[in-house]
């Protein structure tokens, strides 16, 4: 017998090339998969990097504290429940909602600056010069004092206005002061 055809001889290793058409497919394989990855990972979207049009848009989704954050607080709370009537501009609505851009209403003490949201307004006043005939229902009353505090602090320090903030604690010591009064 040859040494070729016996059973018990050890196997021996040869070189031979390996196919150029493996490389080929293992190069297409990575690039599809790269491709796929860039579509559906989210890497390179714009979405995921630059979701913000503008440094304003960035600003409004970061986090605040201390006077920043009640005015941001209360421009959202104003925007929601008084805007609607006062507009979001603080310019009013002509011959429906006075204005509280420039308005000498808002530099006004904080008790009698938080009594018109409080408790509404019936009746003629001036505002800015300007006579209005109005009814302004307690849209206040159900905000907290917190809430009710950043609007009135928004409305104060917008628009052209320079008053001082107005605190959680004022509110409370308005209302309370306006609930003793009532009492009586």
């Amino acid at each position: 017998m040859s040494d070729k055809l016996k059973p018990d001889s050890e196997p021996t290793a040869t070189n031979s090339p390996v196919p150029i058409w493996i490389f080929a497919l293992m190069l297409v394989l990575l690039f599809l998969g790269m491709v796929y990855f860039d579509k559906h990972g989210g890497w390179f979207d714009r979405q995921v990097y630059a979701p913000y049009g503008s440094a304003e848009d960035l600003a409004r989704y970061q986090p605040q504290s201390g006077e920043a954050a009640i005015l941001a607080r209360g421009r959202t709370v104003y925007e929601t429940v008084c805007g609607v009537c006062h507009g979001v501009d603080g310019l009013g609505k002509p011959n429906l909602y006075p204005p509280l851009a420039g308005s000498e209403w808002v530099a006004k003490d904080i008790p009698s600056l938080v009594r018109i949201p409080q408790l509404g307004f019936t009746g003629s006043i001036k505002v800015t010069g300007q006579p209005w005939n109005l009814t302004m229902p307690p849209m206040g009353a159900g905000l907290s004092d917190a809430d009710l505090a950043g609007v009135l602090s928004y409305v104060r320090q917008s628009w052209g206005n320079h008053s001082s903030e107005v605190t959680a604690d004022d509110v409370k010591a308005a209302r309370a002061a306006m609930s003793g009064n009532h009492s009586k």
